[in-house]
């Protein structure tokens, strides 16, 4: 790909040209359309050229000489207006750029890079690839602690580096087609964020278990078998999730266990001898369904069992017992003994955190949650639990604590479409992205299917 300059006798040198032997293939095209935010070049391609040289690739910078700066440009779409393709002769192309930035050089004539454009490109400009010194200058980190990754595609001299402080404060995304190595780009970027920041832990949930066996010497993993998170953390939205496998909720059951959890965690804290008494006692302590506080789902059976006897619910009897059903059907199915088993009704919270979001993190800084087990209609309220106490643990922990919730497919469980469900882990995740950043808690975000993503 080819676009001659004619200089005009006693016209100044271009600064990109300042090398008498640099290639004429450098000036690729001009500028003949630009609207303030995007341009486009126009350019002859020699057929035989275009094969060997690539310059022009969607996703690759170009930089546009306006005299004393270099604005920046990203290829973003590329066609031949006629077309057509010739093999043996020119063809004419224009190359759609999104404009990034603007590079000059200082008075050492070292070039910096700004984002955002002060002078736009006129038409007519001069187009070329980007030379190596300004495609570093584009990518400099300004001394900020950066990472290592590996290499520009564009040029596989320069190094590709993130600023690590940056990524971990401002949430970050890792989008791609399938197989095209997601995976594989955040096992690199945790192995080196673990290393340069020790006081980062990580939760991963994974849907494919994919993780454990890339982080053996600095990972734990907790799947059904290993799972302690007990029923009585889980909020009202959170169980009602799981009590209904994912089915539409029934109200009049919701609204008997909004006002039968509270007794129950009352009952279990201070044993009262009548439910007035109890309801007193709740009410002065402000307990409510979203409390987490533990009491025993045989009390709320229990008291499901009084209202039942009593004469003025002839009319809710049949809600009551289907919602006894749901209860004792959950209690009895043993892939949900990670919530129901009867070793996790004592208070055992700070266990829990301290396992799952390694407190001390005793050589292991990151968490693998195989959700891969975990039955499909759970998914949602354990994502959603573990989400707000990764908030919460990092607002209590007051700056001391990084925490980094990274979620693996996460086009499954904050989907866009609201009635695919999982609201309540939508709105624990959504916490984290909007107000997580002046706590400590990031957000990382890998999918295959961005535009299904949850907005916020």
């Amino acid at each position: 790909m080819m676009y001659v300059e004619r200089t005009e006798i006693g016209e100044a040198t271009s600064q990109e040209r300042r090398d008498p032997t640099q290639p004429e293939s450098r000036i690729i095209g001009r500028v003949i359309q630009c609207d303030g935010a995007r341009a486009i070049l126009a350019a002859i391609a020699d057929g035989d050229q275009s094969r060997v040289s690539g310059q022009w690739i969607v996703g690759r910078m170009i930089s546009i000489n306006l005299g004393h700066i270099r604005t920046v440009g990203l290829i973003h779409h590329i066609e031949t207006p006629v077309q057509s393709w010739s093999e043996n002769g020119d063809n004419p192309i224009n190359v759609h750029v999104e404009l990034v930035g603007e590079i000059c050089d200082d008075k050492n004539a070292k070039p910096v890079f700004d984002r955002g454009i002060t002078t736009y490109p006129h038409i007519g400009a001069i187009a070329h690839r980007i030379r190596a010194q300004d495609l570093e200058a584009v990518y400099d980190l300004a001394g900020r602690r950066a990472l290592t990754i590996g290499q520009l595609s564009q040029d596989s001299n320069i190094a590709a580096r993130i600023a690590i402080d940056d990524t971990l404060n401002r949430h970050f995304a890792v989008v791609g087609t399938t197989g095209v190595g997601k995976s594989t780009a955040v096992a690199l970027l945790l192995r080196e964020a673990i290393g340069a920041r020790p006081d980062l832990r990580v939760l991963i949930l994974d849907p494919h278990n994919e993780f454990s066996a890339a982080f053996p010497d600095y990972s734990i993993r907790i799947s059904t078998q290993t799972l302690d998170l007990p029923f009585w953390l889980f909020r009202l939205e959170e169980l009602v999730e799981v009590l209904y496998r994912g089915r539409e909720a029934i109200p009049e059951e919701i609204d008997a266990l909004r006002d039968l959890i509270p007794l129950a965690k009352q009952e279990h804290r201070a044993p009262a001898t009548s439910s007035l008494m109890r309801r007193q006692v709740e009410a002065a302590a402000g307990i409510t369904a979203d409390t987490p506080v533990p009491y025993r789902m045989a009390d709320v059976l229990r008291l499901l069992d009084e209202r039942m006897g009593q004469l003025d619910t002839k009319n809710d009897r049949p809600f009551l017992r289907a919602l006894r059903s749901r209860i004792e059907a959950a209690i009895n199915d043993p892939s949900y003994r990670f919530m129901f088993s009867s070793r996790l009704i004592d208070d055992n919270i700070h266990e829990t955190i301290s396992h799952i979001f390694r407190i001390p993190h005793q050589g292991r800084p990151i968490t693998c949650l195989d959700l891969s087990a975990l039955p499909s209609e759970v998914v949602n309220s354990v994502c959603s639990v573990l989400a707000r106490l990764a908030f919460d643990i990092a607002v209590s922990a007051q700056g001391k604590l990084k925490l980094l919730v990274l979620c693996e497919e996460a086009h499954r469980y904050m989907p866009a479409d609201a009635k695919l469900g999982f609201a309540p882990t939508r709105h624990a995740l959504s916490r984290i992205a909007k107000e997580g950043r002046k706590y400590g808690c990031s957000l990382g975000i890998v999918t295959q299917r961005p535009g299904e993503l949850d907005p916020t």
